[in-house]
């Protein structure tokens, strides 16, 4: 009996020309994805907006889906269209006081430091951790350390991108809160291969586009707003689709306090007039096609358990672990069972890293180099002949990687 895996695999069409082991980066579309994304083109280009009432209705089961995914309320989901505006949206909406400040580790990715650096004119203090040399390691801490009175928020990838170092989200979240501190979490490189549970882990916000490890397009992903805390962030970014449709675009103009002459004042915009849910942040227009693409693959991820997932993740991670050992590479990710991720990376030279480019591509390997490392990215759908044709790429090499 086939195993289940052999089905996922099924759904992948990019394994039919690659071994892909580069999800890290941008994975490739499963097929769901695909015929989502093409079946709305499709819709688009022949009708228009004819039926666009039923194509927005489809909308609401993905933010189901990701919910389900998360452990949360559908509520408590936003749709964003990368994980850089959903880490905007909790920065600028947060309410700031000059003074205030927020840690974050020095190897965070550019959307989780720069979010928040933008801050800094409005008197926020941006502390930065230093991480361990060369490493996305960054323990909480150290992170606790740089913590005082002031500190609101926290904000740290669940996973790094560079090793694959893998936070303790329930350690982090109740580290920041036995100090009254709010937890802000880069989500991208553990959602949708890695258990995570938001009713059981109190993370207070995150945030995660969907090109990755959950196999949907750029340009759509997840926002998380603890509904408790939605009421504490200002609005920001508000839109037709912050607001519940009455009917007429123009029932707002008589929202005045008073008037004066040839013009009217306007009166600020009241929370009860906004979705009382994370939806209040989606602003415009909605990516439909790229949302419901996504929702495609969030269903085909769900339909074979996020458990059933990421342990034969682990079981792939652990073969090419043992093949970098055999090839004399020197591992820089963590074989910790709290640590570790879909992400293993080595040592390599310079010479080997020319000879493993040069052959990569014509083998049909897809792979990938971060901060000086060797970065491998598989999914539970890889399999051992992915494996041999990476064995075969990696053999090139002329020179090892002799461990210290």
């Amino acid at each position: 009996m086939a195993e289940w895996w052999h089905e996922f695999r099924r759904q992948m069409p990019v394994t039919e020309r690659w071994a892909y082991f580069d999800h890290a980066a941008v994975a490739p579309l499963s097929l769901p994805a695909k015929r989502a994304l093409t079946d709305w083109a499709d819709e688009v280009t022949n009708n228009g907006d004819a039926n666009w009432s039923e194509w927005r209705k489809r909308v609401g089961p993905v933010r189901d889906s990701a919910a389900r995914l998360l452990g949360g309320q559908s509520s408590e989901i936003a749709f964003i269209p990368n994980t850089t505006s959903g880490l905007s949206i909790i920065a600028e909406a947060f309410p700031w006081q000059p003074g205030d400040n927020v840690v974050l580790a020095s190897s965070e990715f550019p959307a989780n430091r720069n979010a928040w650096r933008c801050l800094i004119p409005r008197g926020v203090e941006v502390r930065i951790v230093e991480s361990e040399p060369g490493t996305d390691v960054c323990e909480i801490d150290r992170l606790m350390a740089a913590t005082d009175a002031r500190t609101r928020i926290v904000t740290a990838s669940w996973v790094g991108f560079v090793t694959g170092w893998r936070h303790d989200l329930d350690e982090l979240a109740d580290a920041c809160h036995r100090r009254g501190i709010f937890l802000c979490v880069d989500a991208i490189q553990g959602l949708g291969v890695i258990p995570l549970d938001l009713s059981r882990t109190p993370v207070d916000f995150l945030a995660a586009d969907g090109h990755k490890w959950m196999l949907g397009p750029e340009g759509a992903g997840v926002l998380f707003i603890r509904q408790e805390h939605l009421e504490r962030l200002r609005p920001i970014g508000i839109g037709p689709n912050s607001i519940g449709f009455s009917g007429s675009y123009l029932g707002a103009v008589t929202d005045y306090s008073d008037a004066a002459g040839s013009f009217r004042v306007a009166r600020p915009l009241q929370s009860r007039e906004m979705w009382s849910s994370s939806r209040r942040f989606e602003g415009g227009t909605a990516n439909a096609g790229g949302i419901l693409s996504l929702g495609a693959s969030l269903d085909l991820l769900l339909s074979f358990g996020i458990d059933a997932i990421w342990s034969r993740l682990c079981d792939v991670t652990d073969q090419i672990r043992q093949m970098l050992d055999t090839l004399n590479f020197t591992v820089r990710s963590s074989a910790s069972a709290i640590r570790r991720s879909g992400i293993v990376s080595c040592e390599v030279s310079d010479d080997d890293r020319r000879r493993i480019l040069a052959a990569a591509m014509p083998a049909g390997v897809v792979l990938n180099f971060r901060e000086g490392l060797m970065r491998f990215s598989p999914h539970a759908y890889t399999n051992e002949n992915d494996l041999e044709r990476l064995r075969s790429v990696l053999s090139v090499t002329r020179t090892s990687v002799h461990k210290n």
